[in-house]
């Protein structure tokens, strides 16, 4: 019976300590049913619904439209094909109602591509006019290197489905008419490219046709197209997916050495996408370069990164324990479906190779990172607690993404919890008591119940709650009277009402001081002798 009386006890004290501990905790989340509004950094890194219950971020696998040689950027993520739209502003773009667009799951790139219906409509599915002078193939253009490119997802890949089709007239300095055309058609499941009078001998006299081929193109399969033209040495070239597909020179001798003949862009010309296509489309873009390195990967090879804001904890010289981030890394399965590994919280380092390495940093300002080494940034494994000291008001988070080796999956994050103790100031002492003097007041106080008590300051003035008092012996309110629990303020003035209060102070250096005691008040007065 005194054994079970024993451990009944043990456990109670078990529980009471654990239960102590507990409440000097706080949490705070990021992301998950919150927001990842505290991100104020993202580099690469997208926010996408439908993965979890609520967004979680991960990388991007929308292209950059900051490269100065890109002439026209498409990349069908507005949601809707009347909000398609030319990133670079030099072409508009008209969607008929035939066009559809779908979501991310289906996109290749970004959040959304064109879904094309396959008949031949009139109007044409997307049509594209140049609007500005700056445009590669505004009318009457001269110029010298180009590149187009496109992802490419066909569902039956039949043969006459047009899939890119530009025309123009123009007139020659002989002052000839000529028509001009490129066509990209399907023909025995591959893509053939005819670039008709497009290409112009230097004195404008001769015009030249050149027409590629590539290999048999999957249906139901993304696959990427890349035309490019040298104008140094007249080299067009065709790839599908990064391969060199075929080779043709805009020169006359048909190779490399001979006079280089150049695009020119007629009068009137228009592009449309998809006239006679049934499948999907998505970033086409055109270049004013030669385009040596595609980025064939869905995702940046070389990853994203978040930073959040400095995440405020209340309160100087907070200690965080450790940080927890749930998530796990995904990538699409083929048409609407994608493979989801959910690892919870835990190392971010999948069979794949996608990865997730975070960085944590602490200071007691916001603006000074870098003044002590709580404040450099240092790596962290999620949800395993911190053996050495990370204290500070503030705490900022990274993160940097990566994806599998291949680039067709990402990790992403579902929600980030720090779990963190506040290092709130001294509890206030008790019982204080004033009792008064000649000229004096004697201040008396029981010692503050808190364990991190380094001294107390003792509050005084004329006004209740406003302790202003100057010119006593001891010096100007607060007077810092380290560990001692009382204290005779002398050279006060005799009939004056004097109110005053204790706090305590920790060991921070500069200490923290708590709350004011109650306040108590007292008027010296001259003794009868």
């Amino acid at each position: 019976m005194r054994k079970a009386t024993v451990a009944v006890l043990i456990v109670g004290i078990f529980l009471q300590n654990s239960l102590l501990y507990a409440l000097g905790e706080s949490t705070l989340v990021l992301g998950g049913a919150q927001s990842w509004g505290d991100m104020v950094t993202r580099v690469d890194i997208a926010e996408v619904p439908a993965v979890r219950t609520n967004p979680v971020l991960t990388l991007s696998s929308a292209r950059s439209g900051d490269d100065p040689s890109l002439d026209m950027a498409l990349s069908f993520d507005e949601g809707k094909p009347e909000l398609f739209a030319d990133k670079t502003g030099h072409y508009s773009v008209s969607a008929s109602p035939v066009l559809g667009g779908v979501n991310y799951r289906w996109s290749r790139a970004g959040t959304g591509a064109a879904l094309f219906a396959g008949d031949s409509p009139r109007p044409a599915p997307l049509i594209i006019s140049p609007r500005t002078p700056a445009a590669l193939f505004y009318s009457g253009r001269h110029f010298k290197d180009f590149s187009i490119e496109f992802w490419l997802y066909p569902q039956n890949m039949e043969s006459g489905e047009q899939v890119v089709s530009w025309s123009a007239t123009r007139q020659t300095r002989q002052g000839a008419n000529t028509f001009q055309r490129i066509q990209c058609i399907a023909a025995k499941n591959r893509l053939n490219w005819s670039f008709l009078e497009f290409f112009s001998s230097p004195d404008d006299g001769r015009q030249m046709t050149l027409t590629l081929s590539g290999s048999p193109v999957l249906p139901r399969t993304w696959s990427h197209h890349l035309i490019r033209f040298n104008s140094d040495t007249g080299l067009l070239e065709y790839l599908v997916d990064g391969r060199l597909e075929g080779v043709i020179y805009a020169t006359t001798t048909g190779r490399e050495g001979g006079e280089v003949y150049a695009p020119v862009a007629g009068d009137g010309g228009t592009m449309v996408l998809g006239g006679r296509f049934a499948g999907l489309m998505d970033e086409f873009r055109v270049y004013s370069r030669y385009n040596e390195t595609p980025q064939l990967s869905k995702y940046p090879l070389a990853g994203g990164r978040i930073e959040t804001r400095p995440l405020d904890l209340g309160e100087r010289n907070s200690k965080v324990l450790k940080v927890e981030a749930l998530g796990g890394n995904f990538s699409p399965n083929g048409g609407n479906s994608m493979q989801n590994e959910y690892a919870g919280s835990g190392r971010f380092r999948f069979a794949n190779n996608a990865t997730v390495q975070f960085f944590i940093r602490a200071a007691d300002t916001p603006y000074r990172w870098g003044d002590s080494p709580e404040s450099e940034w240092r790596p962290f494994e999620p949800g395993t607690d911190f053996t050495g000291d990370i204290r500070g008001r503030y705490v900022q988070l990274a993160a940097a993404f990566y994806p599998s080796g291949d680039g067709e999956a990402t990790p992403y994050l579902d929600e980030i919890r720090v779990v963190y103790q506040r290092d709130d100031p001294p509890l206030p002492p008790s019982l204080v008591t004033a009792v008064a003097r000649d000229g004096a007041v004697d201040i008396v106080w029981r010692t503050s119940p808190d364990k991190d008590v380094s001294g107390y300051l003792v509050y005084f003035g004329t006004s209740s709650g406003e302790y202003f008092g100057e010119s006593v012996i001891q010096g100007v309110s607060p007077i810092n009277v380290g560990r001692q629990t009382s204290i005779r303020i002398d050279g006060l003035k005799n009939g004056a009402l004097y109110y005053f209060a204790v706090a305590a102070y920790d060991r921070m250096n500069p200490a923290n001081a708590g709350a004011f005691s109650r306040e108590v008040s007292a008027r010296p007065l001259r003794m009868v002798e």
